[in-house]
């Protein structure tokens, strides 16, 4: 089993190793553990308390000496659940902070694929339509499988688009939208994303793509006219 599973549960390295441990050999004393996990029994014994403090690891005494033992796996299940309903108790609180301050902000930055994912979701949750000046076919090979979830939802929530792409190297079938196209030789891996008030211009590099998010109604409004001029020059 990949410890890594028990990592993003919450676990540290070393109590995933100890639980992985018990779990593949059993019932086990401390220099048992100590031996399959490759950690010093002084480690083990930490680490199991911290285990039995989360109710993942049990013990009894025999002869003297404990014998620990894994929790059944579910147990991580009801851990999840109690640290979602601790968050959702102080979600109400975070998201008024996050409110008070988000509009103080203009500009930010986005890097990474996760970056870039959190820009086209803000588009979503603005439900405005999107002009796209600059479309770069790239987009569908960095964030693979990415665009049908987008356009899906995009289209649930009746968010029209039009894009103008930057050459012909790819026809795409996309929902709820006007395309059209400049010559390759203005091709770019950048692009901008117009919508409501606000202004994403994103460098689509394959290996490092990013994003800068502009909220700015003056801004938005001048690549609104930009890109109502290019859209009469591009070629259906």
């Amino acid at each position: 089993m990949n410890i890594g599973i028990l990592r993003n549960a919450g676990l540290t390295e070393n109590e995933s190793k100890v639980y992985q441990a018990l779990l593949e050999i059993g019932p086990s004393l401390a220099g048992q553990i100590s031996r399959k996990s490759g950690l010093h029994r002084r480690t083990v014994y930490d680490v199991t308390e911290m285990l039995i403090k989360k109710g993942l690891v049990g013990y009894i005494l025999k002869n003297n000496r404990r014998l620990f033992e894994a929790s059944n796996p579910r147990k991580f299940l009801d851990i999840l659940d109690e640290k979602k309903s601790t968050f959702e108790v102080a979600l109400p609180q975070m998201m008024e902070l996050y409110g008070s301050t988000r509009e103080k902000q203009e500009t930010n930055f986005y890097k990474g694929k996760a970056g870039l994912k959190t820009v086209f979701e803000d588009q979503l949750q603005e439900g405005k339509e999107i002009l796209i000046l600059g479309a770069s076919p790239k987009a569908y090979d960095i964030l693979q499988f990415y665009f049908k979830w987008f356009d899906k939802k995009r289209k649930s929530k009746k968010i029209k688009t039009k894009i103008i792409f930057n050459g012909r190297d790819k026809k795409l079938a996309i929902p709820l939208s006007e395309v059209r196209y400049l010559p390759d030789k203005y091709a770019s891996p950048l692009a901008v994303n117009v919508y409501g008030d606000k202004v994403a211009i994103i460098m689509w590099k394959e290996d490092d793509p990013f994003a800068i998010l502009i909220k700015d109604a003056e801004v938005a409004d001048g690549y609104r006219k930009y890109f109502e001029l290019t859209w009469k020059v591009a070629r259906k």
